[in-house]
Protein backbone atom coordinates (compact mmCIF):
# COMPACT_ATOMS: atom_id res chain seq x y z
CA UNK A 1 0.00 0.00 0.00
CA UNK A 2 1.59 3.45 -1.05
CA UNK A 3 0.25 6.52 1.07
CA UNK A 4 0.72 9.72 0.79
CA UNK A 5 2.64 12.04 3.15
CA UNK A 6 1.59 15.93 2.60
CA UNK A 7 4.24 18.94 2.96
CA UNK A 8 3.40 22.12 3.64
CA UNK A 9 5.38 25.04 4.52
CA UNK A 10 5.81 24.71 8.44
CA UNK A 11 5.37 21.08 9.04
CA UNK A 12 7.21 19.13 11.36
CA UNK A 13 6.22 16.14 11.70
CA UNK A 14 5.74 15.10 8.25
CA UNK A 15 8.81 12.51 8.47
CA UNK A 16 7.65 10.95 11.60
CA UNK A 17 4.67 10.46 9.82
CA UNK A 18 6.57 8.85 7.08
CA UNK A 19 8.50 6.68 9.82
CA UNK A 20 5.43 5.47 11.07
CA UNK A 21 3.82 4.36 8.00
CA UNK A 22 7.39 2.76 6.67
CA UNK A 23 7.34 0.57 10.09
CA UNK A 24 3.44 -0.24 9.67
CA UNK A 25 4.65 -2.10 6.57
CA UNK A 26 3.40 -0.14 4.15
CA UNK A 27 5.35 2.38 1.51
CA UNK A 28 5.54 6.39 2.37
CA UNK A 29 5.30 8.66 -0.43
CA UNK A 30 5.89 12.32 -0.05
CA UNK A 31 3.87 14.74 -1.08
CA UNK A 32 4.46 18.36 -1.90
CA UNK A 33 1.79 21.21 -1.18
CA UNK A 34 2.12 22.92 -4.75
CA UNK A 35 1.17 19.89 -6.75
CA UNK A 36 -1.75 18.08 -7.91
CA UNK A 37 -0.68 14.75 -8.37
CA UNK A 38 -1.18 12.47 -5.77
CA UNK A 39 1.05 9.83 -7.30
CA UNK A 40 -1.26 6.57 -7.49
CA UNK A 41 -1.12 7.02 -3.34
CA UNK A 42 -4.13 4.71 -1.75
CA UNK A 43 -4.40 6.58 1.43
CA UNK A 44 -3.15 9.82 2.97
CA UNK A 45 -1.49 11.65 5.82
CA UNK A 46 -2.06 14.79 6.56
CA UNK A 47 0.98 15.78 9.55
CA UNK A 48 1.24 17.79 12.32
CA UNK A 49 2.44 21.20 12.56
CA UNK A 50 2.32 24.71 11.39
CA UNK A 51 1.30 25.14 7.70
CA UNK A 52 2.10 28.43 6.67
CA UNK A 53 3.31 29.52 10.08
CA UNK A 54 -0.61 29.13 11.03
CA UNK A 55 -1.51 32.69 9.51
CA UNK A 56 -5.08 33.30 9.90
CA UNK A 57 -6.15 30.38 11.54
CA UNK A 58 -4.55 27.07 12.09
CA UNK A 59 -5.05 25.49 8.67
CA UNK A 60 -7.03 28.13 6.76
CA UNK A 61 -4.50 28.58 4.21
CA UNK A 62 -3.46 24.92 3.66
CA UNK A 63 -6.90 24.11 3.09
CA UNK A 64 -6.10 26.33 -0.38
CA UNK A 65 -2.84 24.27 -1.00
CA UNK A 66 -3.30 22.98 -5.21
CA UNK A 67 -2.98 19.59 -3.55
CA UNK A 68 -5.76 20.04 -1.66
CA UNK A 69 -8.07 19.99 -4.33
CA UNK A 70 -7.13 16.34 -5.16
CA UNK A 71 -7.16 15.46 -2.00
CA UNK A 72 -10.79 16.41 -1.13
CA UNK A 73 -11.72 14.71 -4.56
CA UNK A 74 -10.01 11.55 -3.36
CA UNK A 75 -11.11 11.74 0.07
CA UNK A 76 -14.70 12.04 -1.21
CA UNK A 77 -14.70 9.33 -3.45
CA UNK A 78 -13.36 6.85 0.25
CA UNK A 79 -10.06 7.59 0.09
CA UNK A 80 -8.90 6.90 3.74
CA UNK A 81 -7.41 10.17 5.06
CA UNK A 82 -5.76 11.10 8.31
CA UNK A 83 -5.62 14.28 9.77
CA UNK A 84 -3.29 14.64 12.71
CA UNK A 85 -2.86 17.92 15.09
CA UNK A 86 -2.48 20.42 12.31
CA UNK A 87 -3.91 18.06 9.87
CA UNK A 88 -7.16 18.04 11.55
CA UNK A 89 -7.16 21.59 11.66
CA UNK A 90 -7.08 21.59 7.46
CA UNK A 91 -9.57 18.51 7.94
CA UNK A 92 -12.05 21.18 9.55
CA UNK A 93 -11.10 24.30 7.38
CA UNK A 94 -11.47 22.35 4.59
CA UNK A 95 -14.89 21.23 5.44
CA UNK A 96 -14.61 17.35 5.36
CA UNK A 97 -15.17 17.15 8.98
CA UNK A 98 -17.25 19.52 10.89
CA UNK A 99 -16.21 21.51 13.97
CA UNK A 100 -13.06 23.91 14.47
CA UNK A 101 -9.82 23.57 16.83
CA UNK A 102 -9.40 26.81 18.82
CA UNK A 103 -7.06 27.70 21.23
CA UNK A 104 -7.01 25.86 24.29
CA UNK A 105 -8.95 26.56 27.50
CA UNK A 106 -6.27 28.08 29.42
CA UNK A 107 -4.35 29.11 26.51
CA UNK A 108 -1.19 26.88 27.39
CA UNK A 109 0.40 25.63 24.68
CA UNK A 110 0.24 21.42 25.79
CA UNK A 111 2.75 18.90 25.45
CA UNK A 112 2.26 15.75 27.52
CA UNK A 113 2.15 12.27 26.72
CA UNK A 114 -1.64 11.96 26.96
CA UNK A 115 -3.82 8.57 27.67
CA UNK A 116 -7.03 8.46 25.43
CA UNK A 117 -9.56 6.18 24.69
CA UNK A 118 -10.71 4.85 21.62
CA UNK A 119 -14.47 5.06 20.86
CA UNK A 120 -14.40 3.90 17.38
CA UNK A 121 -12.96 1.35 16.08
CA UNK A 122 -14.46 1.01 12.40
CA UNK A 123 -12.98 3.55 10.46
CA UNK A 124 -10.11 2.73 8.39
CA UNK A 125 -7.60 4.47 10.87
CA UNK A 126 -8.57 2.30 13.86
CA UNK A 127 -9.99 -1.15 12.98
CA UNK A 128 -6.47 -2.39 14.47
CA UNK A 129 -7.49 -1.28 18.21
CA UNK A 130 -10.92 -2.48 20.38
CA UNK A 131 -13.12 -0.66 21.40
CA UNK A 132 -12.93 1.70 24.75
CA UNK A 133 -9.09 0.82 24.57
CA UNK A 134 -6.90 3.17 26.49
CA UNK A 135 -3.73 3.37 24.90
CA UNK A 136 -0.77 6.93 25.57
CA UNK A 137 0.73 8.73 22.22
CA UNK A 138 2.26 12.47 22.45
CA UNK A 139 0.09 15.72 22.47
CA UNK A 140 1.62 19.00 21.84
CA UNK A 141 -0.89 21.72 20.63
CA UNK A 142 -1.47 25.46 21.37
CA UNK A 143 -5.35 25.37 19.44
CA UNK A 144 -6.47 22.10 20.21
CA UNK A 145 -9.66 22.83 21.97
CA UNK A 146 -12.63 20.68 19.24
CA UNK A 147 -15.38 22.93 19.44
CA UNK A 148 -18.82 23.21 17.42
CA UNK A 149 -22.53 23.92 18.17
CA UNK A 150 -24.72 21.49 19.98
CA UNK A 151 -26.35 20.38 16.77
CA UNK A 152 -23.03 19.06 15.55
CA UNK A 153 -22.36 17.88 19.09
CA UNK A 154 -25.59 16.02 19.07
CA UNK A 155 -24.77 14.42 15.69
CA UNK A 156 -21.37 13.03 16.53
CA UNK A 157 -22.52 11.58 19.45
CA UNK A 158 -25.74 9.76 18.12
CA UNK A 159 -23.96 8.39 14.86
CA UNK A 160 -20.81 7.42 16.67
CA UNK A 161 -18.32 9.65 15.40
CA UNK A 162 -16.33 10.10 18.18
CA UNK A 163 -13.12 8.29 16.96
CA UNK A 164 -11.47 8.94 20.76
CA UNK A 165 -11.37 10.49 23.92
CA UNK A 166 -9.39 12.24 26.76
CA UNK A 167 -9.14 10.06 29.59
CA UNK A 168 -8.77 11.67 33.54
CA UNK A 169 -8.35 16.00 33.04
CA UNK A 170 -9.52 17.40 29.59
CA UNK A 171 -6.24 19.09 28.22
CA UNK A 172 -7.80 21.59 26.67
CA UNK A 173 -10.95 22.26 26.52
CA UNK A 174 -12.46 19.93 23.90
CA UNK A 175 -16.66 19.62 23.66
CA UNK A 176 -16.51 16.12 25.77
CA UNK A 177 -13.39 15.33 25.90
CA UNK A 178 -13.36 14.47 22.04
CA UNK A 179 -10.16 14.16 20.44
CA UNK A 180 -10.64 12.96 17.24
CA UNK A 181 -13.80 12.36 14.93
CA UNK A 182 -14.53 10.73 11.76
CA UNK A 183 -16.65 10.92 8.95
CA UNK A 184 -19.98 9.49 8.23
CA UNK A 185 -18.53 6.86 5.99
CA UNK A 186 -15.51 6.19 8.26
CA UNK A 187 -12.45 7.03 6.00
CA UNK A 188 -11.57 10.18 7.39
CA UNK A 189 -10.31 10.55 10.74
CA UNK A 190 -9.18 13.61 12.19
CA UNK A 191 -6.76 13.66 15.40
CA UNK A 192 -5.22 15.71 17.71
CA UNK A 193 -2.85 13.56 19.80
CA UNK A 194 0.37 12.36 17.83
CA UNK A 195 0.19 8.68 16.65
CA UNK A 196 3.17 8.67 14.62
CA UNK A 197 5.23 9.54 17.76
CA UNK A 198 4.57 6.01 19.12
CA UNK A 199 5.21 3.22 17.19
CA UNK A 200 8.88 2.33 18.48
CA UNK A 201 9.35 1.70 22.16
CA UNK A 202 13.04 3.49 21.77
CA UNK A 203 12.01 6.64 21.16
CA UNK A 204 8.45 7.21 22.86
CA UNK A 205 5.79 6.28 24.94
CA UNK A 206 5.47 2.96 23.91
CA UNK A 207 3.95 1.56 20.50
CA UNK A 208 0.19 2.33 21.36
CA UNK A 209 0.12 4.57 17.98
CA UNK A 210 1.40 2.75 15.17
CA UNK A 211 -2.18 0.59 15.12
CA UNK A 212 -3.44 4.00 13.61
CA UNK A 213 -1.15 2.74 10.68
CA UNK A 214 -1.57 -1.14 10.09
CA UNK A 215 -5.19 -0.92 10.47
CA UNK A 216 -4.92 0.57 6.85
CA UNK A 217 -3.55 -2.75 5.70
CA UNK A 218 -5.84 -4.77 7.80
CA UNK A 219 -8.48 -3.16 5.64
CA UNK A 220 -6.49 -4.30 2.21
CA UNK A 221 -6.35 -7.80 3.90
CA UNK A 222 -10.09 -7.71 4.62
CA UNK A 223 -11.26 -6.12 1.18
Amino acid sequence: MRVGVVTFPGSLDDRDAQRAIRIAGATPVPLWHADTDLKKVDAVVLPGGFSYGDYLRCGAIARFAPIMESIITRANDGMPLLGICNGFQILCESHLLPGALVRNHELHFRCRDQRISIKNNETSWTRGYALNQEIVVPLKNGEGSFQCDDTVLEMLENENRIVARYVGRNPNGSRNKIAGITNERGNIVGLMPHPEHAVEDLTGPGTDGLPFFTSLLMQVVNA
